[in-house]
């Protein structure tokens, strides 16, 4: 976790799955944008020409180009190092206080299509061979990561319900490797998993926050975005399973409280591209904050500039517990 991205690979793995369209591109994209916005010295470095070509030209069609990324249709692996500000240590009696290094956070991220473990087809442009081999690959990255982000979409859980149709099978089959290798703790996986809750910008979505008194701001944010805090997105993602179009997504709350710790669980309201910022205001306006609107004769856009929320939060908190720096 604290090598450095050129000495070789990350020490520890962080693999994410969702369903289609949950937005796990579209988060990866952000995640750059996100670092360059924030006032401390977080950065995040490619470990590889792949990896910074993806920062490159997603960044790009993200924050220029105003559209949304390609969604994957095929297994694609990246490493990255998070670099941050060095952690302060404290001055021993009459001695000099040695300058701590940067904070360095190895992440190897693998994405995979959406639909990779459903009961569906899965659109890849391949043969039936070629989707197996894919599903082995990314359950082996499941199996070796102790770090998961599972994107949590409300808009199509509203719309089609089938979150748990995209948790249940993966969660079943490494839960079944786990078992097999020994590494199931207490019997629960040993996995520390983000929860991230995609399309906070969505109006269905800001406005049960809002109805369910979520809604909070930071004194430091200084355009004044409303948020959910971590210790409050358990309690909206309850309130908008209980729209889920099948009324199966109270089992995806279930299975995660059967799979796993709970002190190994984090719950983010996240949003991508953010809420829309008027360029003479620079602050959030209730009455007109939509930053993706449609356009006649085209999809949907993204109207203004794009000002993530909780991307890089996720990653940084899964980095830190595997490093060791949260609780076990």
């Amino acid at each position: 976790m604290q090598s450095d991205p050129a000495s070789g690979p990350p020490a520890h793995d962080i693999a994410m799955w969702g369903a289609p369209g949950s937005g796990k591109t579209t988060l990866l994209a952000a995640l750059n944008i996100a670092l360059m916005r924030r006032k401390d010295d977080w950065k995040i470095i490619g470990s590889d020409a792949a990896s910074s070509d993806y920062l490159i030209e997603r960044t790009n069609a993200l924050s220029s180009g105003k559209i949304f990324p390609e969604a994957s249709q095929s297994l694609e692996h990246y490493r990255w190092t998070l670099v941050g500000p060095a952690e302060r240590q404290e001055r021993r009696w009459l001695r000099r206080a040695r300058p701590a290094p940067p904070l360095k956070i190895g992440i190897s991220m693998v994405d995979a299509p959406g639909g990779l473990f459903s009961a569906g087809p899965v659109h890849t442009g391949n043969g039936s061979r070629v989707v197996d081999d894919l599903r082995q690959r990314l359950m082996d990255n499941l199996v070796k990561s102790r770090g998961l982000v599972f994107l949590f979409d409300p808009i199509r859980e509203f719309e089609l319900g089938d979150a748990f149709d995209h948790l249940h099978p993966p969660l079943t089959r490494l839960a079944e490797k786990m078992l097999e290798i020994g590494e199931l703790r207490d019997g629960m996986l040993p996995h520390h998993v983000a929860v991230c809750i995609t399309k906070f910008d969505d109006p269905r979505v800001l406005e049960t926050a809002e109805k369910l008194h979520l809604l909070d701001s930071s004194p430091d944010d200084e355009y004044g975005f409303p948020r959910v805090s971590s210790e409050d997105a358990r309690d909206l993602f309850r309130a908008l399973c209980e729209v889920s179009a099948s009324g199966n997504a109270d089992m995806v709350v279930n299975a995660l409280d059967q799979f796993f710790h709970r002190t190994r669980v984090e719950f983010f309201v996240t949003s991508s591209i953010g809420f829309y910022v008027r360029p003479h205001t620079k602050t959030f306006d209730r009455n007109d904050y939509q930053n993706l609107l449609p356009e006649a004769g085209k999809e949907l856009r993204i109207r203004g500039q794009v000002h993530p929320i909780n991307v890089v939060e996720p990653m940084l908190w899964l980095g830190r517990r595997l490093a060791g720096g949260g609780p076990r």
